[in-house]
């Protein structure tokens, strides 16, 4: 046995933020209509199969929708600061064996840009880009979104998809809530993804910043104007701190409000294991526990990734998002239930929580 220790590779690549979300929609009209007239987002391009929506801040698009035969996650973009930079993640990319579908090179999209893009361990595409188009910040006057702050993938295996994204992608621990959700960070936002362990691989939901917790609950009236009100919430979480109210859009997908998520100061964080308890999740006491019409459309249905065979879409206009059990696993209801014992932040190699085998594991973070 050779005494020789392997040197650790550094992750891909310094990622800045977590830049836009793609989304599958059937509907497409629907959506776009509800993310640009209900939701608070301003369409910036569109053609008869896509659109891209954008946020009061500087992105050029926080959201891309794309007509297709089911709903699913299309795409996780983050960005990088330099074309150089891109390059370098593709060099490291293919020294771990690991192939990219697309780049580096030009993206051609709305807003442009220079990527690349691959797909995680379970099929997932991650896009890493620079240089997309820039925009004029609107203004924060308005209650409406600046960005999109976080996403909730349900996973199948959460000690693998953590590790990937940490070792591969360079993401670092901030708290688990038990063994049943891991969040992650790439800057001082408590975290911009969140595995939920599930019995399938799929979109838990989407979280969009509010500017402050003003702009938060105005935006909830706004909502409420159009007849919309929360699925669940509204509530402040424990791990992250964040507030959080939960609705559906027109395809069945989750999309969240949430404002002040907490920050991390890096050389002082130590990540926690938080208990899954309902006074946990929601901090306020406000929200009540999250019922199962919420849990249904967060636990969705199994996407195979945008590389997959194209299948014939279970979806009609009586059921658009193609769920077919209401009372779906409660388990991937993605909860942030919990707080906590303290637990090394393990940011190499993050500490993994055994599982208490707890009742009600479903879960339902920021």
């Amino acid at each position: 046995m050779s005494d020789t220790v392997q040197p650790v590779r550094p992750p891909i690549a310094r990622l800045r933020k977590l830049r836009a979300v793609e989304l599958f929609v059937p509907a497409l009209t629907e959506s776009a209509d509800f993310y640009s007239e209900v939701w608070g987002l301003e369409t910036v391009d569109a053609d008869k199969n896509a659109a891209w929506l954008r946020g009061t801040g500087e992105e050029h698009h926080i959201l891309r929708l794309t007509r297709a035969g089911r709903v699913g996650l299309g795409r996780i973009a983050f960005a990088v600061g330099t074309r150089a930079e891109v390059d370098e993640a593709a060099r490291r990319l293919a020294g771990r064996g690991i192939a990219p579908v697309h780049g580096p090179g030009p993206l051609e999209q709305a807003g442009g840009g220079y990527g690349l893009r691959f797909t995680d361990p379970e099929g997932r595409l991650v896009e890493i880009s620079a240089l997309v188009e820039a925009v004029p910040e609107r203004g924060r006057d308005a209650a409406v979104p600046v960005g999109v702050t976080h996403t909730v993938l349900n996973t199948v295996d959460i000690d693998a998809a953590v590790a990937f994204y940490c070792d591969v992608l360079g993401l670092r621990v901030s708290d688990w809530s038990e063994h049943q959700m891991a969040f992650l960070r790439v800057n001082t936002d408590h975290h911009c993804i969140a595995f939920n362990q599930a019995e399938w691989t799929s979109l838990n939901h989407v979280a969009y910043e509010m500017h402050s917790v003003d702009h938060f609950m105005r935006g909830l009236g706004r909502l409420r104007h159009h007849g919309i009100t929360p699925k669940w919430g509204p509530g402040r979480h424990g791990p992250g701190n964040n507030t959080f109210s939960y609705f559906t859009d027109p395809s069945g997908l989750v999309c969240e409000y949430t404002s002040e998520v907490e920050q991390i100061v890096e050389d002082k964080w130590i990540a926690r294991v938080w208990r899954r308890v309902p006074e946990l999740s929601d901090l306020w006491g406000t929200a009540g526990p999250p019922g199962e019409e919420i849990r249904s459309h967060m636990a969705g249905v199994p996407d195979p990734g945008p590389l997959a065979a194209p299948v014939d879409a279970a979806v009609s206009d009586e059921n658009p998002s193609g769920h077919e059990n209401p009372s779906a696993n409660e388990n991937a209801a993605g909860d942030e239930n919990s707080a906590g014992d303290k637990k090394s932040a393990g940011d190499e190699k993050p500490a993994r929580p055994g599982n208490p085998g707890h009742e009600n594991s479903a879960g339902v973070t920021a």
